[in-house]
């Protein structure tokens, strides 16, 4: 009896309205276990209130459990199965947690009580939040016209300044650090473009989060960033500085916290984060993830040229580039320099040998024109090095870049443009291409690098010190993470595994080292992914990769030539094999 009279105590039970009422008369902070009568409130964090409530010892901190089917204040919790906990002061909603995440409850419960405390003491302004579950259909539509109202009017920021999107997590911000953060982010140089305090769906989790759903850790992910607001944040450089996203990623420090407290401790991760999914902050891996983030969160969000007139709205797109043959041998590095000095980004690059076949299905709509013969003759005629260019525009502002593409019209109109520039004497053919519309760009784009899947290996030593981080730069990169198996090796499927290697002097060290922990073991999906996996890797040997591409996997992670951090498939026939090795045949998956 004396036990279950102290559970009574520890947790009030609140069943109908006039009771919840009286609950939020309750002088202090109300720590309330939301529930269906179905299924009950959440058994598993009652010790932990227990110890908390001992720890503490103090009068002005209660808990209760609710059950939603009676009460109709909470009505807008009904339907829903996960855990949910609801923060009152003064009978007033200061923060929400979803999900039994003992670490984040115990972390908010002290936060909060030291809030409300302030609140009481000293007469500190009391932090109200509307939770969205609590609202009609009607009022939820009208809060999010509320808190979406910053990005009714368009921001235009000029397409020379670069951008990043950074998120500071709910952990940050229930813990009441947002402010000081965004301080210190302002202080460090960066400029706020645009800000936004959001509470994610569920939803707008998972669909944010997707790339990561095939990840272990993928539903407290989800659980973790709906849990409470998020400050969004799309930042700049003051100075207008290219080298924001990287500044960025440097300024929040690895994605380990124990990693960033030991390597970087000045960084945002190792002063606020308190373990490895509740790392206060993240920012945009690169340019391409930091573009589908900013239209994630802000749609309206414009990139504008100092050119355009009359307020014409600019996007980032994607068009295709083709470098014909004869210049791809003799002009390749200046025409991509040009590339570059026009503020385009290459965001897939190819250099291909195309058959005749494959020519007439590219150009199907030229194959009765006078020219095509000659066409047909020079794209044969050696490899062609494809491009997917991106900027604000890029379809208009690459055909404008080119000229037209009659050579003599060209000489005529626009005796400046990158078509005359590097015509070839004696060719009637111009040496480059450009998509003609965004639906051809796609059309072409999907053409030169269609979507491919190869395996990738996060070998045992990498796996022990730098998995979070291999991960986290696979998915920045813009790969789809659509088989994930981490296991141990046996002996007998290492050795299947490297029995290309069988002959080498290597292959028993090879064999042993590859058993000796788990390994990760992917498949990636995206664009050219053998190719791009590759070069994400870096040379085999991590002592070349660091004098070639240092900033490849293998250049920061490798320990030697043997224990080099990452595998990855040479060709999309062996990335097949060993797919099918590993997970099976998933070809029709």
């Amino acid at each position: 009896m004396a036990g279950k009279k102290k559970e009574l105590i520890l947790q009030a039970s609140v069943t109908n309205q006039e009771q919840w009422e009286e609950m939020l008369a309750t002088k202090g902070l109300t720590v309330v276990d939301v529930y269906q009568q179905w299924c009950g409130p959440c058994r598993a964090v009652v010790s932990l209130l227990r110890k908390i409530k001992n720890e503490l010892g103090d009068d002005l901190l209660h808990f209760a459990t609710a059950e939603t089917d009676s009460i109709d204040a909470l009505e807008g919790y009904r339907g829903k199965c996960e855990p949910t906990f609801l923060f009152y002061g003064g009978g007033e909603l200061v923060a929400v947690l979803r999900g039994a995440n003992a670490p984040m409850l115990q972390k908010m419960i002290v936060e909060e009580l030291t809030k409300e405390k302030l609140v009481l003491e000293q007469g500190n302004k009391r932090k109200v939040i509307i939770d969205v579950a609590l609202l009609d259909d009607k009022n939820k539509e009208t809060e999010e016209q509320c808190q979406h109202s910053e990005n009714k009017e368009s921001i235009i920021v000029p397409d020379s300044k670069p951008y990043t999107v950074a998120i500071i997590k709910p952990d940050a911000v229930a813990h009441g650090k947002a402010n000081e953060i965004i301080m210190k982010i302002q202080d460090a140089g960066f400029e706020i473009l645009a800000r936004e305090e959001r509470l994610l769906t569920e939803d707008e989790a998972r669909d944010f989060y997707h790339h990561k759903a095939a990840e272990v850790c993928f539903e407290d992910l989800v659980q973790f960033m709906s849990s409470g607001p998020c400050h969004i944040l799309v930042l700049s450089h003051a100075e207008g500085s290219a080298s924001v996203l990287p500044a960025w990623r440097e300024f929040i420090g690895p994605i380990d916290i124990e990693e960033a407290r030991r390597e970087k401790p000045e960084s945002l991760r190792a002063q606020y984060g308190t373990e490895t999914l509740f790392n206060a902050v993240h920012g945009s891996e690169d340019s391409n993830q930091a573009s589908r983030e900013l239209a994630f969160f802000f749609p309206n969000f414009r990139m504008g040229s100092a050119m355009e007139q009359d307020g014409e709205e600019g996007r980032v797109e994607r068009t295709l580039a083709l470098i014909r043959p004869d210049v791809a041998r003799e002009n390749r590095e200046e025409i991509l320099t040009q590339i570059h000095n026009s503020g385009f980004s290459v965001a897939l690059q190819r250099e291909v040998m195309l058959t005749e076949e494959q020519i007439k299905q590219f150009y199907f709509q030229h194959v009765d024109e006078d020219y095509f013969p000659a066409l047909l003759q020079n794209m044969t005629s050696g490899p062609v090095l494809a491009l997917a260019l991106a900027r604000t525009g890029a379809v208009h502002q690459w055909k404008n870049s080119l000229g037209p593409p009659d050579l003599d019209k060209a000489k005529e109109e626009s005796p400046d443009c990158l078509r005359v520039k590097f015509a070839v004497e004696n060719r009637p053919i111009n040496q480059l291409h450009g998509s003609a519309s965004l639906e051809e760009a796609e059309r072409e784009i999907n053409f030169f690098f269609p979507k491919q899947q190869t395996l990738a290996v996060i070998k045992p030593n990498a796996v022990e010190e730098n998995k979070d981080a291999i991960l986290e730069e696979i998915q920045g990169r813009g790969f789809s993470v659509t088989q994930l198996k981490e296991a141990v090796l046996s002996k007998e499927m290492a050795e299947e595994f490297y029995k290309d290697h069988k002959e080498k002097p290597f292959f028993n060290q090879l064999v042993e080292f590859m058993c000796r922990g788990p390994c990760v073991m992917l498949v990636l999906t995206k664009e050219n992914a053998v190719e791009e996996w590759r070069a994400m890797m870096g040379p085999t040997d991590p002592e070349a990769a660091k004098k070639t591409s240092p900033d490849s996997l293998r250049a920061r992670f490798a320990a030697d030539i043997l224990q080099n951090s990452v595998h990855g498939s040479s060709s999309e026939q062996q990335a097949k094999e060993k797919i099918d090795f590993i997970f099976g045949d998933i070809s029709s998956t």
